[in-house]
């Protein structure tokens, strides 16, 4: 079984989506794991996908 692939501009929307999402709910995670099965990927790959955006907005 093969990996789906998600476009970047997928992954961007999906990343946008729980940044404007994250104030609703009581912790980044449970914002990722509700949000990660309305757009068809795991709640680990919105949590890395979210990862490497926070990565690129805060490089050291």
């Amino acid at each position: 079984m093969t990996k789906p692939k998600y476009t970047p501009e997928i992954r961007d929307r999906a990343v946008q989506l729980l940044i404007e999402s994250e104030k609703d709910y009581p912790s980044t995670w449970a914002a990722i794991t509700a949000i990660a099965p309305k757009i068809g990927c795991t709640p680990e790959t919105l949590r890395s996908w979210h990862q490497k955006y926070l990565d690129q907005q805060n490089p050291v």
